[in-house]
């Protein structure tokens, strides 16, 4: 009996113990959140930003690889051994000039046949004619001979070609990159004969985002500089423009590069494409941190007064750490760019200074 009492007695002062400990810790608790309420009494401080409308029309880099604005490979349009060859890889040829000469005698003896049989049967043809007006020939004799009149005039010219295409000559203007014949090589048709690439203007291609393409036009002038010639600008104008992306949003570019005599670039050489943009409306740009959550968000804090108040805005292009606002925002309205944190709808704000 004795040792229940006891039980009961350490029991009953454990309980105690415990509320009065736990009424303490309320009782801090409490002293905690006024003491906390009691700082968080008076204006927030914030940086602000006055908004207003600037010329951000920057330029922008590109970087691509230059292409030859012409490139072909040759290839043989007739059999035959070749007979001369007048150009080496590393020529400068023009277009039209002879390259190299393929043994002609077979098709030369074709065009000698075809010319024998063209003046026979144009001599039938004339005669048919003149029998027609006496009603020596029926008109379907007549039509019979101009027919095969018109046939061997094909003939001849078709053999004409073929003699023709034995002066093998430069279709383009350009340089010999490629030789894949020797004289006294025997060639038959579709054989590959010459490689030409035409350096004296370079295509560079390269991709642009959708928010600097838009800015973009064919026939816009273009500042291209290399590595191997950094101290040389080249002109450049904009050729092509796509209509489509690519998964990236990133569009391709092409323009045409004028080469310089002594500073010429070469296909495959690394370029820089400097954009400038074309004059554009002043557009109103404030500092990304001013956006609550990031600029996805959309959201701001504007300052009324000594008030801070939630502006819904929308963003446009982002430069730097600067972030264009296409609507929401006036000419004189006041951004807050930094404190948000601390603020909600209507709390009174300080304006602080920027530490340098």
């Amino acid at each position: 009996m004795k040792k229940f009492i006891i039980w009961g007695v350490v029991t009953i002062g454990a309980v105690v113990l415990i509320m009065w400990k736990l009424n303490a810790n309320k009782k801090a608790n409490e002293a905690k959140t006024e003491f906390v309420k009691q700082s968080n009494i008076g204006d927030i401080p914030v940086l602000v930003q006055q908004v207003t409308r600037n010329d951000f029309s920057q330029g922008f880099l590109a970087n691509g690889n230059f292409a030859p604005i012409r490139e072909l490979s040759y290839l043989a349009e007739t059999a035959g051994r070749i007979t001369k060859l007048l150009v080496d890889e590393g020529s400068v040829v023009r277009q039209g000039q002879p390259i190299a000469y393929i043994d002609g005698q077979i098709v030369s003896t074709d065009l000698e046949s075809a010319k024998a049989n063209l003046n026979q049967l144009k001599v039938d043809k004339e005669r048919y004619e003149s029998a027609f007006q006496t009603g020596g020939v029926t008109q379907k004799q007549m039509d019979d001979a101009r027919l095969q009149y018109e046939i061997a005039k094909t003939r001849y010219e078709a053999a004409s070609r073929r003699v023709s295409d034995t002066y093998v000559k430069a279709p383009i203007s350009g340089i010999i990159n490629k030789k894949y014949i020797e004289q006294g090589a025997y060639l038959s048709v579709g054989n590959k004969m010459f490689d030409i690439v035409d350096v004296s203007r370079l295509k560079l291609a390269v991709t642009v985002p959708e928010e600097q393409v838009v800015n973009l036009k064919v026939g816009q002038k273009v500042q291209v500089t290399s590595n191997v010639f950094p101290e040389t600008n080249y002109d450049g104008t904009i050729t092509f423009i796509a209509a489509k992306g690519d998964n990236s949003l990133n569009y391709p570019i092409e323009m045409e590069v004028n080469n310089f005599p002594g500073k010429q670039l070469k296909a495959g050489m690394y370029g820089t494409a400097h954009f400038s943009y074309p004059q554009t409306d002043k557009a109103i740009f404030i500092a990304r941190t001013a956006f609550v959550g990031g600029v996805n968000s959309n959201e701001i804090f504007i300052m009324d007064g000594k008030v801070a108040k939630k502006r819904k805005v929308v963003a446009g292009r982002i430069i730097g750490d600067q972030v264009e606002v296409r609507e929401g925002l006036n000419e004189g309205d006041t951004v807050i760019t930094s404190g948000q944190i601390n603020l909600t709808e209507g709390a009174t704000v300080a304006v602080q200074r920027a530490t340098k």
